[in-house]
């Protein structure tokens, strides 16, 4: 039995892992033919620049137009805090527009929005500016251009919800979870203190949530239906990651990361510590990560009453602000709570 279950994962696995190998020498020859971008054929833990992007913009639902931008840090590890100022600023009118200045590891899509500013035109350019500690300066350009226009269709396939080209009239009816902040959006605590207060999160139950096991089963054969999640994660371990491209397994959750820092915080990820920790809003493809990018993540169960409890300490005094998101898989809303912390 141990023999066809080995097999079978074989069978479902290799030709996944000819297509990963395939992509792998793609980007391999197209580093190859331009130095200047070296990082492209390596991954690194530290020491790396952030790009920054512009998703796309939409009219809300009250008729404002809105900017959406993220950003990829090409550090596994290491999470950049650069200040809004001559390093991390939109260049024409008013340089602090909302942006992040903590940047998580890895791609972060739709990250922020900014309000068109008055009077903006078919032919503006509005500009976020970034330069790392390593010296690599990036920028993004927002336009109004046709191609950028972005729905939550558009949402839900880019960060990998839907798959290539697929959608359904229940996907399409998706609404964003529905998130909401308990208490006063300000909170004092000490160095060393933990704050504790809740979210209240409820949604609409779709996209369907994401069970890993009944897919195994599902393209496995008969011998997968003895497999246990422990056989199953214990395999993928020994194996990079399956998928090539972006695919979120799709089920409610919510987390609390740090948004902005201190200027004096050169490194928020060591001094700000979340119980119970958090699930990563960033696209963590590593089999054992907990992130929705992983193959074998599975959303969190979820309390009967719908509040989420956060507990989080900090070992350096000075105003923080964190940033809650739920997301459902496909669609996500935000929560910001501003933490001042004194000795």
């Amino acid at each position: 039995m141990k023999l066809e279950l080995k097999q079978a994962f074989d069978n479902l696995l290799k030709p996944v892992l000819v297509l990963f190998a395939s992509s792998l020498a793609f980007v391999a020859t197209v580093a190859t033919a331009d130095q200047d971008y070296e990082y492209t054929k390596h991954s690194y833990l530290s020491g790396q620049h952030t790009e920054v992007a512009y998703e796309g913009w939409r009219v809300d639902d009250s008729g404002v137009l809105k900017f959406t931008f993220g950003y990829f840090n090409h550090n596994w590890e290491e999470e950049l805090d650069i200040p809004v100022g001559e390093n991390n600023r939109f260049t024409t009118g008013d340089p602090d527009r909302g942006q992040p200045t903590h940047f998580l590891p890895r791609r972060n899509r739709f990250t922020f929005d900014v309000v068109a500013p008055e009077g903006f035109g078919a032919d503006d350019e509005l500009v976020w500016e970034v330069t790392s500690p390593n010296g690599v300066t990036r920028a993004a350009y927002a336009t109004l251009r046709e191609d950028y226009k972005i729905e939550n269709i558009t949402i839900m396939s880019e960060t990998g919800a839907l798959g290539a080209g697929s959608s359904d009239a229940i996907i399409r009816a998706n609404i964003p979870p529905v998130s909401e902040l308990i208490g006063d959006n300000i909170r004092t605590v000490s160095v060393g203190q933990a704050l504790t207060f809740q979210t209240r999160v409820s949604d609409d139950g779709v996209p369907e949530p994401f069970d890993p096991m009944r897919r195994v089963r599902r393209l496995g054969g008969a011998a997968s239906a003895f497999a246990t999640e422990e056989m199953i994660r214990q395999r993928m371990m020994m194996m990079p990651p399956p998928k090539p491209t972006v695919a979120k397994n799709n089920g409610l959750y919510l987390s609390w990361n740090v948004y902005r820092a201190p200027e004096s915080v050169t490194a928020a990820q060591n001094v700000v510590h979340f119980d119970p920790p958090q699930v990563k809003p960033w696209e963590d493809t590593r089999p054992t990560a907990n992130s929705p990018w992983s193959w074998l993540w599975i959303p969190p169960e979820l309390p009967e009453d719908g509040i989420h409890e956060v507990s989080v300490t900090f070992d350096e005094p000075g105003t923080y602000l964190l940033w809650g998101r739920a997301d459902d898989g496909g669609l996500y809303q935000d929560q910001y709570l501003t933490v001042n912390v004194t000795r």
